[in-house]
C-alpha cells in the first residue's frame, strides 16, 4: 500500500476491533486498493469470462471481513491475511458448486501451477484446497504459512510477522510445505 503507513492501518484495525466503526470508514479507503490488487491477483488465474468477476470477489470478501466479530486484527500483514483466506474459500466454494460432485481424474498438480488454473482446472483447485486442509490438520502452523505466503501473497517477513515467529522458521515451514503439499496432490 504505497503511501499508507503500515503503523496508521495497524492501528486502525485495533480500533476497529475495539468497536470504533468510524475506524473502519477510515480504513477502508487505505485498503480497498490492496483488497483489489489481491483479488486481482486470484482472478487473472481465472478463465476470462468467470461468472465471478475481481470486483465480485472484493465486495463479497468485504461484506465477510466486516461480518469479522471474533478477531482481534494484530496488523495490516494480518488483516490481508485473512482477506486473502476469505477470498480463496469463496473462489473454493464457486469451483465446488461449479463442479459439483466431479474431481479432476486423477490429474498431478504441483503448488507452481496452481498459478494458471482456469475453469478446465477447477477439480485442481479443490484438490490443492483438500491436501492443503490435510497439511493444516497434520500442521497446522505449515497449513497458515501456506495461506498466508501462497494465498495471501504475504512475504517471509511478514509471514513471521502475522505468525510471531522467525523468518528462519516460516522458510522451514514454507519448504516442508510445499513438499507435503507435492506429495498429497501426486497421490491424487
Amino acid at each position: 500500500m504505497p503511501g499508507t503507513l503500515p503503523i496508521e492501518v495497524t492501528q486502525l484495525l485495533a480500533a476497529w476491533s475495539d468497536g470504533d466503526r468510524s475506524a473502519l470508514d477510515k480504513l477502508l479507503p487505505m485498503v480497498g486498493a490492496e483488497l483489489h490488487r489481491l483479488a486481482h491477483r486470484y482472478m487473472s488465474h481465472e478463465r476470462p469470462n468467470h461468472t465471478l468477476q475481481t470486483t465480485a470477489l472484493v465486495n463479497e470478501a468485504y461484506l465477510k471481513l466486516i461480518d469479522q466479530r471474533v478477531v482481534r486484527w494484530e496488523n495490516r500483514a494480518h488483516f490481508f491475511g485473512i482477506a486473502a483466506q476469505i477470498m480463496r474459500r469463496i473462489l473454493i466454494d464457486h469451483a465446488r458448486k461449479h463442479l459439483g460432485p466431479q474431481r479432476g481424474g486423477g490429474k498431478t498438480l504441483s503448488l507452481e501451477d496452481v498459478a494458471v488454473l482456469g475453469d478446465e482446472r477447477a477439480a485442481e483447485l479443490i484438490a490443492l484446497d483438500d491436501a492443503l486442509s490435510n497439511l493444516t490438520s497434520v500442521d497446522e502452523r505449515k497449513g497458515r504459512v501456506v495461506e498466508l505466503r501462497y494465498f495471501g501473497g504475504l512475504s517471509l517477513e511478514e509471514t513471521a510477522e502475522v505468525l510471531g515467529l522467525s523468518v528462519d522458521t516460516i522458510k522451514r515451514d514454507w519448504r516442508s510445505a510445499k513438499a507435503f503439499l507435492r506429495r498429497e496432490l501426486s497421490h491424487e
